[in-house]
């Protein structure tokens, strides 16, 4: 027999607000079959409940949730709508979440959830696998893979939840790591992601105690802001320039194209230590850009180290209203931009949280 799956949200004085809520969003850790495809979640869930309750823990229950996909399909209404999710849940009274998503998008949808819950004492673990949970040469029963990583992950990513400390990490392979210091770092390997533990903000913003008026006030603030979050969600963009060896007027061009856009986040990928190609044009057209309202970042596309104003190839560019993004990975960098478009109403507010911010990482 399995489990069954409670459904109901309730808000009584009787709830065990103990009771770690677990948030399936789909991804390769509930594939099964030949081909592999995602079960779905009515069939998915109860028979991963059962699982958890014969070998785990019974202090669990399942968040209901709409947004079951690859997490390669993820877009920004996606990330704001699993905000909406949790921040529900949390002002009824639950602080232990773990979330099942994909490893594509893995450590943006934690970045963004890390951002969106600075300042509460939320505690939120998210998983992935890179195999599916269930064996699929024993098509029917169900049987947990002992080759796969998706059920040490999850066991790793329970434990870390119903262990309540404040903060928004992931958990993959036997470690765990604040959220936005994580990255992918190979396509298929069970050691797929890394980060580390020198986390400044959003991770040093958690409570790990919140007293109940601060908490109150935190969770009106946050549901005064959503429907408007939810909103910009649905046509925010955070265009991502990538350099490779073409002219520097090349780029000129296509920052020039945004200024057909809103203002939001630019991305500027450069190499090395954040080094950009140099021309009179592109020096213009930055200036031009973020007078018309976009913020522009430079990351790098190394995997380690982040930016360095120390190069003159790379310096250059802060004289032009571009911003460093320091230490941040580029999935920490979009999820801090794309949450200051949801969440501040001018560019000139998200310009100067971004400084604050990226001075307390």
């Amino acid at each position: 027999m399995t489990a069954h799956i409670n459904t109901t949200v309730t808000t009584d004085n009787t709830s065990d607000l103990n009771q770690v809520q677990l948030i399936y969003a789909g991804g390769t850790f509930g594939s099964y079959g030949k081909p592999l495809s995602a079960l779905p979640a009515d069939t998915f869930l109860p028979l991963l409940l059962d699982k958890i309750y014969q070998n785990l823990t019974s202090k669990i229950e399942v968040l209901p949730n709409t947004c079951v996909k690859d997490s390669s399909q993820l877009s920004p209404a996606d990330l704001a709508h699993f905000f909406e999710l949790i921040l529900m849940r949390y002002a009824q009274g639950y602080r232990k979440f773990v979330l099942i998503t994909g490893t594509d998008t893995l450590s943006y949808l934690g970045s963004f959830l890390a951002e969106a819950f600075a300042g509460s004492d939320l505690c939120l673990a998210l998983t992935a696998s890179m195999r599916p949970l269930f064996d699929a040469n024993d098509i029917h029963n169900y049987h947990i893979d002992a080759h796969s990583d998706a059920w040490g992950n999850l066991s790793e990513a329970i434990g870390l939840a119903s262990h309540g400390e404040p903060g928004v990490s992931i958990t993959f392979a036997g470690e765990s790591w604040p959220a936005q210091t994580v990255q992918k770092i190979h396509s298929h390997d069970l050691m797929a992601f890394t980060g580390h533990q020198r986390a400044g903000y959003p991770a040093n913003s958690y409570q790990k105690i919140l007293p109940a008026t601060r908490r109150h006030n935190w969770i009106g603030d946050s549901q005064h802001k959503l429907p408007a979050v939810l909103e910009a969600a649905k046509d925010t963009i955070i265009p991502t320039l990538y350099c490779v060896p073409n002219s520097a007027d090349w780029l000129a061009t296509q920052l020039d194209n945004l200024l057909s856009l809103p203002p939001t986040g630019v991305i500027l990928m450069g190499f090395g230590a954040g080094n950009i190609p140099y021309s009179d044009k592109l020096a213009a057209t930055m200036d031009t850009v973020a007078a018309h309202g976009h913020i522009l970042v430079c990351t790098t596309q190394c995997p380690y180290g982040g930016v360095s104003e120390a190069y003159a190839a790379g310096s250059w560019q802060y004289e032009h209203q571009v911003l460093s993004a320091g230490r941040l990975t580029i999935p920490a960098v979009y999820a801090r931009l794309l949450w200051l478009h949801l969440a501040y109403d001018t560019p000139a507010r998200r310009r100067q949280r971004w400084q604050y911010s990226v001075n307390k990482a």
